[in-house]
């Protein structure tokens, strides 16, 4: 059955015991807006209180699974970009901690590119992660005068280790599947015309196993995280709010429009 309108930039779909869960903005290379970080939070609330569901599969439509934050829309918005985006970081905030504290384990597929606080803290917060051998990783907040949002700050150092995390966040290197993998930001790849098939199979084998335990396990796992994602939620809002209105960061979103070079004067 379907739980939301496949037109809705959050398709959902339920069937034998997988919700598949897709963000559907292809066009704009499932950029985050407010409208898409509201309808994936309630798709996945609605994953959570469906007693059919026994694991989610979240993909992304199109060429990229995810390429951050929608940079045309906040471009868009001049000086009321901080309320903004005070607005979007809460709506990805919410749907980050509810992936990790999903009663289910989320499976993620991860084509294209999987950037910014969207794409890389959904990788993130999820359980396993399976990657075409072409997908593409990274960071990018601190090149448009940025900080990481989405739990990025906490989940990230926690999956590869502090100067690994610090490596991708402060010099922003575009990471190759096996370099992820390698890394342990994801959890396997494959071939590019194997990756649906795979993740498939993936969450196949987990409707297959025991849900209790399953969800048990993966909640000792998380909350054996040092430091909790959401402590330090308030922490990355407050931040990235406050660097949306410097003019480095204008000058970021508009040199990744224009494809140029940013020019940062420190302001």
């Amino acid at each position: 059955m379907s739980t939301v309108d496949a037109i809705s930039p959050v398709a959902l779909d339920v069937s034998d015991g997988i919700g598949r869960l897709r963000l559907n903005r292809p066009a704009a290379s499932n950029g985050l807006n407010v409208e898409l970080l509201k309808a994936l939070h309630e798709a996945i609330l609605a994953c959570h209180a469906d007693r059919s569901v026994r694991v989610v599969l979240l993909t992304g439509e199109g060429r990229n699974f995810c390429a951050g934050g929608d940079i045309h829309t906040f471009e868009s918005k001049g000086a009321d970009l901080p309320d903004y985006l005070r607005e979007a970081t809460a709506w990805l905030q919410l749907a980050s901690a509810a992936l990790i504290q999903l009663r289910v384990p989320v499976v993620t597929a991860v084509q294209g590119f999987a950037a910014g606080g969207g794409g890389l803290g959904l990788v993130c917060a999820s359980d396993i992660v399976v990657a075409a051998q072409s997908a593409k990783f990274f960071s990018g907040a601190v090149r448009v005068g940025m900080a990481p949002d989405g739990g990025v700050s906490v989940t990230l150092t926690q999956l590869v280790g502090l100067r690994q995390a610090l490596r991708i966040v402060l010099t922003n290197p575009t990471l190759t599947a096996d370099e992820a993998r390698n890394i342990g930001l994801i959890t396997e790849v494959v071939a590019d015309d194997q990756l649906t098939s795979r993740a498939e199979q993936l969450a196949g084998q987990l409707t297959a196993l025991p849900p209790q335990a399953l969800s048990a396990s993966k909640r000792l796992i998380w909350s054996g995280v040092g430091a909790s994602v959401e402590q330090r939620l308030a922490e990355e809002a407050r931040t990235v709010s406050e660097l949306s209105g410097t003019a480095d960061a204008l000058e970021g979103l508009r040199a990744v429009i224009e494809h140029r070079a940013p020019k940062f004067t420190g302001r």
